[in-house]
């Protein structure tokens, strides 16, 4: 068992930096190639079994390679962006939630034939659009800075709220047969923002005012910076459900804005763990795919897909960005930057791959 167990972790080391490597050397985005490794490892060899191997812990260890990918995130998010990006970021988190929830519900119920209740749960998912995905093809693509911060601010803001919203409807469908009063629901929800904002922001200042203040050698500040990020996970998981992820966001968002020393050095650090991350948990999802369920799909699972692609995600985006200052040319095809370009050009006349892992998710003017 614990050779077995040793061998999966290997393996998925291996894989995913091999897969981020030629996806650098190829100038493709790493998730395809990711995707690829984990069916061929995992339904296709069976080398990789991740429920078999990890049993009830594959959900823990995904939630908690999720966090640190958030809290990654979280120092990205630059506050002086939101004087270009702010409206739009403003619309596709409140606005763009609600419709993307409606269209995804009412896509789910008409065109996939689910009931009300689940299609609502399947809506409420799908508003996550998921900062494993957004940043690494923000690193891969190097869009202009306007939208490039309007994907990266919604791809990792939204993915609480809508992990929240998911268990805002879920406990709405367990109320229908047990009776729990409305008000308790909306109560949890409500201690959910809370704890995450006060352990976020509380996190944030003191580990700040730590830094600046050198309570912590230069040696010890990534190390204790990620626990930092997985003890606040825990406690506001602890405090109340699902308030985790919401946390290690603002934790980051705080610690990002503070212009502490030595937070370049942190950010990169912090870069190449995520890198790790993203590889493990695509690796360890794409590997628990069951084809005998693709090929059992009907034409309605497979339509509503269609729908959800060409409709749902393009429909919530123009949208919620009406009247938001960003141009329809960048709502419906944001382009790369004309610097991204020139870099990537002149990095090809030497001979050298354009895009990289090492890449910093802020593109063009990073």
């Amino acid at each position: 068992m614990h050779e077995h167990l040793s061998l999966t972790l290997g393996l998925i080391a291996v894989l995913g930096v091999a897969a981020q490597w030629t996806a650098w050397r190829l100038r493709i985005p790493a998730i395809i190639l990711l995707l690829g490794a984990g069916i061929a490892f995992g339904p296709g060899l069976g080398l990789i079994r991740p429920h078999e191997t990890f049993g009830d812990l594959l959900e823990p260890i995904v939630r908690l390679c999720v966090a640190l990918i958030l809290f990654e995130g979280g120092l990205h998010l630059r506050l002086h962006e939101l004087k270009h990006a702010g409206r739009g970021v403003r619309r596709l988190v409140f606005p763009g939630v609600a419709v993307s929830f409606l269209l995804g519900a009412l896509a789910a119920h008409f065109v996939g034939g689910l009931d009300l209740p689940v299609a609502l749960l399947v809506g409420a998912i799908l508003v996550v659009t998921g900062p494993t995905v957004i940043m690494p093809l923000l690193r891969f693509a190097r869009l202009r800075p306007g939208p490039a911060s309007l994907l990266k601010w919604e791809g990792i803001v939204n993915d609480p709220i809508g992990a929240l919203l998911a268990v805002l409807v879920f406990q709405w469908i367990r109320h229908e047969g047990t009776g729990q009063p409305v008000e308790a629901i909306l109560l949890g929800i409500l201690a959910t923002i809370g704890a995450s904002a006060v352990l976020g922001w509380g996190g944030g200042a003191l580990l700040a005012k730590a830094f600046r203040r050198a309570w912590v050698p230069e040696y010890l500040k990534a190390p204790v910076l990620l626990a930092s990020a997985v003890a606040v996970f825990l406690l506001a998981d602890l405090a109340q459900a699902e308030a985790g992820l919401a946390a290690v966001t603002v934790l980051g968002l705080v610690l990002g804005n503070r212009r502490l020393p030595a937070m370049d050095e942190l950010r990169r650090f912090k870069e190449s763990v995520v890198v790790l991350l993203v590889s493990t948990v695509f690796i360890l999802l794409s590997a628990e795919l069951d084809p005998e369920g693709l090929v059992a799909l009907g034409w309605r699972e497979w339509a509503f897909v269609a729908v959800l692609l060409r409709s749902g995600r393009p429909g919530s985006v123009l949208g919620s960005t009406i009247s938001s200052g960003v141009g329809l040319r960048e709502r419906r095809r944001p382009g790369r930057s004309r610097q991204g370009r020139q870099g990537e050009q002149s990095q090809q006349q030497e001979g050298r791959p354009a895009h990289g892992p090492s890449d910093s998710c802020r593109p063009a003017s990073g």
